[in-house]
């Protein structure tokens, strides 16, 4: 199992399917701002939009 609670495609049984990932417009996110804190286990990390409309995520 991976950090992450799925078992890797390998080790899945047969005719299992996995549920697409969620999607979420940048524009929720951000809601008119250029950066986001997202935090993941304990550890923050930033998402910000670059003056060339790019997605960075630092640590």
């Amino acid at each position: 199992m991976t950090e992450h609670g799925q078992d890797p495609p390998s080790v899945r049984p047969a005719g299992t399917r996995v549920s697409p990932s969620a999607r979420v417009a940048s524009s929720e996110l951000f809601r008119g701002g250029r950066e986001i804190v997202i935090l993941h286990h304990g550890q923050e990390y930033r998402l910000f939009i670059t003056k060339a409309d790019k997605l960075i995520l630092t640590k």
